[in-house]
């Protein structure tokens, strides 16, 4: 298990640790379809949610390491889905 800002952080899909915090609490991830905090648990096999503006991402994840190299860091997620918002989207309620 590692905490769901970490995961973010050490597998690249956000640069730092303070930015995936705060998208966390903005309520913009979701862990298995439901909204996670910065905090939350992540496992193998997990699907996590993202939206950043006008994108919405989805990825598994297929691995957990504390502090993996650049050239591993992405092969600790499968990527599932991207997708851009339309705005009406993007205005209506949080993930």
């Amino acid at each position: 298990m590692m905490r769901l800002d970490k995961f973010l952080k050490v597998s690249r899909l956000i640069k730092r640790r303070t930015l995936a915090k705060e998208v966390c609490d903005q309520g913009r991830v979701l862990i298995n379809g439901r909204t996670a905090k910065a905090g939350s648990a992540v496992a193998v096999g997990d699907q996590i949610t993202i939206r950043f503006g006008h994108k919405q991402v989805t990825v598994r994840v297929d691995s957990l390491a504390e502090s993996p190299r650049k050239q591993e860091a992405g092969s600790m997620y499968t990527l599932l889905e991207e997708k851009v918002l339309e705005d009406s989207e993007e205005a209506g309620t949080p993930l």
